[in-house]
């Protein structure tokens, strides 16, 4: 009994787990849909807890999510508490998630390549809250009317409703660690204007 009752926990914390890592990459169901073939109407209820999780539904939805299938269930943990991070490419940028949880604050290592991303800043808005700490080379963020060069060791932070754009003017690769989400620590750099 008590076996039945840990298995019915289990599956219903699986749907909140993947609302929120599809709330947290920023995807519609609809996008979701699109990329594991899972229909809109099964995804929402998995979601919303009115579907059991199947294997054949949880390891489409982790390859989309890029997390471990015991991420996805709460596998109970192994005591080992490194992270293997995997590195993943978007847009030129290579990330390296540190954090396997989802929700809440996120942390990655993210590695800028030379001159990324080219062109003029195309600044951007969407919900949430960055905070970001240059390990080596430079980092260029244009946040609203404010035009800042990041070396080593500077940290900046801000809501990402305020438009931002990041960039590596420099001739080397620009290592940052960042931290997305709605909360965390709050390590401040005054901004100067744009001259």
């Amino acid at each position: 009994m008590a076996d039945d009752e840990t298995t019915d926990a289990v599956l219903t914390a699986v749907g909140p787990r993947l609302r929120a890592l599809r709330v947290r990459r920023g995807r519609t169901l609809a996008q979701l849909s699109e990329e594991t073939g899972i229909s809109v109407s099964t995804l929402s209820r998995l979601e919303s807890g009115q579907r059991r999780p199947t294997l054949e539904l949880l390891l489409p939805l982790a390859r989309s999510h890029r997390v471990p299938l015991d991420e996805l269930v709460g596998a109970p943990e192994t005591g080992d508490p490194r992270v293997h991070p995997r590195p993943v490419v978007h847009h030129g940028v290579t990330s390296l998630p540190l954090t396997r949880r989802p929700g809440g604050v996120q942390a990655f290592k993210q590695v800028y390549p030379p001159g990324w991303p080219g062109g003029e800043p195309e600044q951007r808005t969407h919900e949430g809250y960055d905070w970001v700490y240059v390990l080596s080379g430079r980092l260029r963020l244009v946040l609203a009317e404010h035009d800042l060069l990041l070396g080593p060791g500077e940290v900046a932070e801000f809501d990402t409703r305020t438009p931002h754009w990041f960039g590596n003017p420099g001739p080397e690769p620009a290592e940052v660690l960042a931290l997305f989400g709605p909360q965390g620590e709050r390590m401040h750099v005054r901004a100067r204007p744009r001259r």
